[in-house]
């Protein structure tokens, strides 16, 4: 399509897109009169932001217009790649809350919203950011239409590793705590709900139900922190309402709504109430959320105790910095990982580090590639720091390794990138090379395990380690030096025989 003939408005702009309403100037009969048109904020953008409007547009054939906005061409319009949608003139609906908006509306809305998600859900898709900037809808907020679908998943089911806040796919104030990656459970439709649930509570309240200054403390509210419930928030709200939203926001998919139909018959009951003027009367939720497929708990059963012992073991760390290893062993497939990832929610308020390597036992000749691999995981969640913070943890790299950075760059390449070149260190003989290298890594480690963030160390696959690596562990847990550090191996017991190396 030629969008020459068209006068470009901005309907909304964030920090990576712009959202226009295209106006046809021309009384040309064979173009519409208008479309919307979503472009890169950069002139250069990155291949990132360009396969989110590619990916988008991929969905053309499976959205419906009445409660999708529908892609109909990819173009180039001097020289930008933009993605052109039918006009269903209507307004985001993040330009409509400028204030808590009245009862019967706020249902409407409500329920126009899940009717939509139920109908996405049905498809077999998976929005994941679900936040009003991605919603339109009419001035009389009763028909509204989705957008925004630069990260939906086909997928019923996805596991989000648990990367930097700043790497991950979504809105941080509207995301499912199982989307952060740090509840050891999937992305699926219900974390679309919790989604649904915070703009219902923004809709009704007029903000949000968390406020955070920065992208940890946002996981942190999703995990751990209870919401005031809207009717505590604001008087009139009435209490079925409030219990709708705070159902949507319960911590566990398990807990919430299991569907959007759901909650659009909740939400249509109250609205009958409303309308009958008679009040909105208390009813038991959730009596037509029948979900219609298969939903099987992610809940770890008949592991509690060795979860509390890997909590406990961690608690300790933090509080007298005194590092511990803790061995995990079991049968291959019998949920090993799985226990230790229950740590990733207990990491979030200390602001914890998680780092971790698997052994290869193609590869137990080459010493240290496991914690090699492990440390470049973290080099790069820093490398995606802003400037102001990456500079600290360059200077305090710079003074803990000062002549010996070049240790570290061989065993982490990533490194050189953040400290820059390095001199060649002196040459010595094996037994005080392994030391040194042995006093070096300790401090390299010591940069990340610290009291305002411990670090947990995950190895797995212990029964294919190297001997260098054995020696290193030994010298991490009884070394004076390494502070604030939970060590954690994994094994398989039935491959570590009375003579393997690991029995030491």
């Amino acid at each position: 399509m030629d969008l020459s003939q068209y006068r470009l408005d901005t309907l909304r702009q964030d920090g990576e897109f712009i959202l226009y309403r295209c106006l046809r100037l021309t009384n040309s009969e064979t173009s519409p009169p208008s479309i919307l048109a979503l472009s890169p904020v950069m002139e250069r953008p990155d291949s990132a932001t360009i396969k989110k409007i590619e990916h988008e547009f991929s969905f053309k054939d499976e959205l419906d217009p009445s409660w999708a906005i529908t892609p109909i061409a990819l173009t180039q319009h001097q020289s930008r790649t933009m993605l052109l949608f039918e006009d269903p003139n209507g307004q985001p609906l993040d330009q409509l809350l400028r204030r808590p908006i009245e009862l019967k509306r706020f249902l409407r809305c409500g329920i126009a919203l899940a009717a939509g998600l139920g109908q996405l859900h049905r498809r077999g898709l998976v929005h994941k950011d679900i936040k009003p900037s991605n919603i339109v809808a009419n001035a009389a907020m009763d028909q509204t239409w989705l957008t925004g679908f630069g990260i939906a998943s086909r997928l019923p089911r996805q596991r989000q590793p648990a990367g930097p806040p700043e790497f991950i796919s979504g809105t941080l104030a509207y995301m499912a705590p199982e989307q952060t990656g740090r509840m050891n459970r999937s992305i699926d439709s219900r974390s679309d709900l919790y989604a649904l649930g915070i703009t219902l509570y923004e809709l009704i309240t007029g903000s949000l139900p968390f406020i955070a200054s920065d992208p940890m403390e946002w996981i942190h509210c999703h995990i751990a922190k209870q919401p005031l419930p809207p009717s505590e928030r604001l008087k009139d709200i009435p209490q079925s309402i409030s219990a709708i939203i705070c159902k949507l926001l319960a911590k566990t998919p398990e807990e919430r709504y299991q569907t959007a139909t759901g909650v659009e018959s909740d939400l249509r009951r109250c609205l009958a109430d409303c309308e009958c003027e008679r009040g909105i009367h208390d009813f038991p939720l959730g009596e037509h959320d029948r979900p219609d497929c298969l939903l099987i708990p992610e809940r770890l059963y008949g592991r509690e105790r060795e979860i509390e012992t890997l909590l406990a073991s961690f608690d300790r760390v933090v509080k007298s910095g005194k590092p511990e290893l803790v061995l995990v062993s079991g049968y291959s497939g019998i949920g090993k990982s799985s226990v230790v990832n229950e740590l990733h929610k207990v990491l979030v308020p200390p602001r914890g580090l998680f780092a971790s390597g698997k052994f290869d036992q193609y590869k137990r000749d080459i010493p240290y590639s496991t914690l090699a691999q492990a440390f470049q995981g973290l080099i790069r969640q820093l490398l995606g720091k802003r400037e102001a913070e990456l500079h600290r943890w360059r200077e305090r790299f710079q003074e803990t390794l000062g002549p010996n950075g070049q240790l570290m760059v061989d065993l982490v390449p990533e490194l050189k990138v953040i400290i820059g070149e390095q001199a060649p260190v002196p040459e010595l003989p094996p037994p005080r090379a392994q030391r040194r290298f042995q006093l070096v890594l300790r401090r390299f480690i010591g940069v990340f395990a610290r009291p305002e963030h411990p670090l947990a160390l995950f190895l797995d696959d212990l029964q294919w380690l190297d001997a260098a690596t054995l020696d290193l562990i030994e010298d991490l847990v009884t070394q004076q030096d390494v502070q604030y550090l939970l060590l954690i191996g994994a094994y398989r017991d039935n491959e570590v025989g009375s003579t393997h190396p690991l029995r030491r």
